[in-house]
């Protein structure tokens, strides 16, 4: 069993630009692995206890930077006071016993890339093997147990099983992403917080007052809405193909047919290519079509009548120079929208007034974020709460971590 006492977030943000998670009381050896396969990534989670096998270079994936992920990024933006150190946790010391507990990483593959994220998983266990050997010179060799969830869990299974010569436990997507979210919500502070453009971070109480019964929208590449009634007890009510992968499909081949020489970017690239856009210039307005407000049934003039309703009125000239940037922009919103007007309208059916929203397509993106809270505060007359999470991409990864007890 994991030790679960005074769990809290690192206070560094890791190589891959999200936070760990400190179990500070937890110094027993983990021999498993968590990953959860979806269509477009994996997401993987594993335990380092400090000072035996940390992160080293032969467990560092290709590519790692340590900039900012787009989510520490925007919580450090928008502090309450202005400052970054407002969004760290509080310091803590070693444990009361003089050891100093481990700690819960995360990183994330492309699926299309599965051949890194084997070799990354090898890596680990390999590193994990020479730390418990060095350990325990005379005892049984580690285990190599990897605990799986997703589609990918079965499509990739024995391909896993020859690869890495692992123990392979799989696990419900639907009863590992509930159970992740529970663990977040319930143990580590300054996870959950609501998300308006116009107002500061509000971060919930841990754990909250009336957890249950709460929704749970999951945006991977197709979305999943859940009902959840107690802490082992969720339906899948709803959900929708238009979904992360609907984002990714579309702008890779927008990007393709404009640049059909060049790599198509990846999805956080796309996600950062909005920032820049302005969607105005493709997608039609109410303004565009009253010229101004339609007070009478509360569309403001800035509301979108139509996504990319402006293209086809262009001529062939104007619309070759349509900017990328435009682009993702306005497909982000097309999205977004979509998903906050079906996961409130589930909600409201099931009378629920706590919706958390899941899916690496979140991934901290304040645009994504803020129209999603909006979507939700607009058709509830703000009765009803819009939520996110710092490792709002690893649930499924968490909840098949601890799962394996």
């Amino acid at each position: 069993m994991m030790n679960l006492a005074g769990v809290h977030l690192g206070e560094e943000v890791s190589l891959r630009g999200i936070r760990d998670i400190v179990f500070p009381e937890h110094n027993d050896h983990v021999p498993h692995i968590a990953i959860d396969i979806g269509g477009s990534l994996a997401k993987v989670a594993y335990f380092t206890r400090q000072g035996v096998y940390a992160r080293s270079g032969a467990v560092t994936p290709t590519g790692a930077s340590p900039e900012l992920s787009m989510s520490e990024a925007t919580l450090r933006a928008r502090a309450p006071n202005g400052h970054a150190d407002d969004m760290r946790p509080p310091s803590r010391t070693e444990s009361p016993n003089g050891q100093s507990g481990g700690r819960l990483n995360f990183v994330k593959f492309e699926t299309e890339k599965m051949t890194e994220c084997i070799a990354f998983i090898r890596a680990l266990f390999d590193e994990q093997e020479s730390a418990h050997a060095a350990l325990h010179p005379d005892g049984p060799p580690c285990p190599r147990i990897l605990l799986a969830t997703g589609g990918g869990a079965h499509k990739f299974h024995d391909r896993l099983v020859e690869e890495l010569g692992v123990t392979i436990y799989k696990y419900d997507e639907m009863e590992c992403l509930v159970k992740g979210l529970n663990f977040l919500v319930k143990y580590v502070p300054r996870e959950v917080f609501a998300y308006r453009e116009d107002e500061p971070i509000q971060f919930e109480e841990t754990p909250p007052a009336g957890a249950y019964p709460y929704m749970l929208v999951n945006i991977g590449s197709g979305v999943s809405i859940l009902k959840v009634t107690g802490e082992n007890e969720c339906e899948r009510v709803s959900g929708t193909s238009l979904g992360g992968g609907t984002y990714w499909g579309l702008m890779s081949m927008i990007a393709g047919a404009q640049n059909p020489t060049g790599a198509t970017p990846s999805f956080d690239d796309m996600l950062q290519l909005s920032t820049t856009g302005d969607n105005t210039h493709v997608d039609m307005l109410v303004g565009d079509i009253y010229g101004m407000d339609y007070g009478k049934i509360g569309l403001k003039s800035t509301t979108i009548a139509s996504t990319f309703g402006k293209v086809f009125k262009m001529n062939a000239d104007d619309r070759a120079a349509t900017s990328i940037h435009d682009v993702s922009r306005s497909l982000l919103y097309m999205v977004s929208n979509n998903i906050g007007q079906i996961a409130y309208l589930n909600a409201r059916a099931h009378g629920i007034t706590r919706i958390y929203f899941g899916g690496y397509f979140i991934c901290g993106h304040p645009i994504t974020m803020h129209t999603l809270s909006y979507a939700i505060n607009f058709w509830s007359k703000g009765s009803t709460r819009a939520l996110f999470l710092r490792h709002e991409g690893y649930l499924g990864a968490v909840g098949a971590f601890l799962q394996h007890q």
